[in-house]
């Protein structure tokens, strides 16, 4: 099987160029291996590398699964799903959102999208293909679509709360606190609407480079502020009140001759730790940035547009390569790295008791070792690859491939 590649955005009158510097994306060398058609060869430098066998260390159990609908497949929006208060909160592009609970998958409660206007008012709205989320927060779970639509819903039952309208899709989480619902949109605006009601507050807006990685996170939220990474690789700190910017840190430079060579984008969610935060790029940059000034404490030269797994004294990182690193989280000197995965399109990282946990394209889920990076474990789920990171609470991790299964893990 050929990896899913990285997938790029960019305006209409530069859907030429998406075409032209596809092929020079990480893994991806042929139009033959572009439409999966190519075969693995460890000789060839542009091929997944081939798993090798391991000697588990670690003993994993599955306990159980769940279908939450038709899932992305292609599109490259990474749909992951998100854990509190005990539930499994997930949604598909076409199965609506749904709650489990987190250590048996037992369904809470299901939510399908209805028609609002018109004669066709009671039946499902096969229009709304939900793409952004769920977030929760706050007694909601909040999702976004394809088209814009909002849709906050009460996180105990699943009733309908109200519905808002954005200008552009949404495959980023809403975040959810300090009375407001943050919802990022594709085209880089960030609105914020009232919790309660519904109402937007206000927005902010930030351009979109011509060309950067498809993929947008989360902002994260502080006391008083939001953080949101955007695709020309800086972080800004925007007033949760009323969406003024109060710093802006580069975290990387997006640079180069091409503007494939500028991408930069921060699609992983920043990481708040009491007072730092950490964001890394795709330009293969981590930063760990004083939260309430913007001051920059210490940078890094391992990276990705992915997530960051964080433990104790660790971040984990996966770059666009698929080579992992365990970073210390003090200097962010490299520890160690793994380049056992390298081109499988490795999801950004979680940190699950004493390991390091990624998936790939092949719908494998790998734990490493997190004093040393060596493989412990591996399970696969469905087949299918698996593009959004993986999530861990209560000692439970939960993963989504991008045909909307969901497999829940549990360490012996």
């Amino acid at each position: 099987m050929t990896p899913s590649r990285t997938v790029v955005r960019a305006t209409t009158k530069h859907a030429t160029a998406v075409l032209l510097c596809a092929f020079a994306l990480a893994g991806c060398s042929t139009v033959k291996g572009w439409f999966g058609g190519g075969k693995k060869d460890d000789g060839k430098p542009n091929e997944p590398v081939e798993l090798t066998d391991i000697t588990p260390t670690a003993n994993v159990a599955k306990l159980w699964s769940a279908q939450a609908g038709k899932g992305e497949d292609r599109m490259g929006v990474r749909q992951g799903p998100v854990i509190a208060d005990g539930r499994v909160y997930a949604a598909a592009i076409e199965g609506g959102v749904h709650a489990y609970d987190l250590q048996t998958g037992k369904t809470v409660w299901d939510y399908q999208p209805m028609r609002q206007q018109g004669e066709d008012s009671g039946k499902k709205d096969k229009d709304i293909r939900l793409s952004g989320g769920p977030g929760v927060g706050e007694g909601l779970v909040v999702i976004g679509s394809l088209e814009g639509e909002v849709i906050a819903l009460d996180a105990a039952s699943g009733a309908e709360k109200w519905r808002a309208k954005v200008g552009n899709e949404v495959i980023a989480a809403p975040a959810i606190g300090m009375g407001m619902v943050f919802v990022r949109s594709n085209d880089g605006r960030l609105s914020a609407f009232d919790a309660a009601s519904g109402e937007r507050r206000w927005f902010w807006t930030r351009d979109v480079p011509m060309l950067s990685v498809r993929g947008n996170d989360s902002p994260v939220l502080g006391p008083g502020f939001v953080f949101v990474g955007n695709d020309d690789g800086s972080v800004v700190a925007l007033s949760a009140t009323d969406g003024r910017p109060m710093w802006e840190q580069a975290v990387a430079q997006a640079e180069g001759r091409t503007e494939l060579d500028r991408m930069a984008d921060i699609d992983g969610t920043p990481v708040l730790e009491g007072s730092t935060l950490y964001a890394s790029s795709f330009k293969k940059q981590t930063l760990a940035i004083d939260g309430p000034s913007g001051r920059p404490m210490w940078s890094s030269e391992h990276g990705g547009a992915g997530r960051i797994g964080v433990s104790a004294d660790r971040l984990v990182v996966t770059d666009p390569t698929g080579t992992v690193f365990g970073l210390d989280k003090a200097g962010g000197s490299a520890m160690w790295q793994q380049a056992g995965l390298a081109r499988r399109n490795v999801t950004g990282a979680a940190v699950q008791g004493d390991y390091a946990v990624v998936g790939d394209f092949d719908g494998y889920v790998h734990w490493l070792k997190l004093d040393n990076g060596e493989f412990a474990a591996r399970q696969r789920v469905g087949g299918k690859a698996l593009r959004a990171a993986p999530v861990v609470s209560d000692g439970v991790l939960v993963v989504q491939n991008v045909e909307g299964e969901l497999t829940a893990f549990k360490l012996q």
